[in-house]
């Protein structure tokens, strides 16, 4: 695996974690709308992981990552359309696809032995 394509699935990594951190243990969803600040971050963290995962697939297209051309997507919506982002949407993400995609960067990671 190419040099570049580890750094930017540890950079996924760091992201992901951030996102858990920011959320704690306890996830609750009032708690992510009534905070801006914590949307915003959060939102940073899916822009990071997006834009990630785009370098990886233009280096290599054919990458273990479930949905990465809909991560992508996402980040550009982000990004691009600020003011149609549904929290209700980005919350789903967060909690059903964002655990996958860690297991699968990890798998990765430690697949090269990262």
């Amino acid at each position: 695996m190419r040099r570049e394509i580890r750094k930017y699935l540890f950079d996924i990594q760091e992201a992901i974690e951030s996102i858990n951190d920011y959320l704690g243990e306890e996830r609750d969803f009032q708690v992510y709308l009534d905070k801006k600040v914590l949307r915003r971050a959060v939102e940073r963290e899916l822009e990071i992981i997006g834009e990630a995962t785009n370098r990886i697939l233009k280096l290599d297209p054919e990458i273990a990552i479930t949905d990465s051309r809909r991560i992508v997507n996402l980040r550009n919506l982000v990004i691009h359309g600020y003011d149609q982002v549904d929290n209700v949407i980005i919350w789903g993400l967060i909690s059903k696809d964002i655990p996958l995609l860690q297991q699968q960067v990890n798998k990765l990671i430690e697949k090269v032995g990262l």
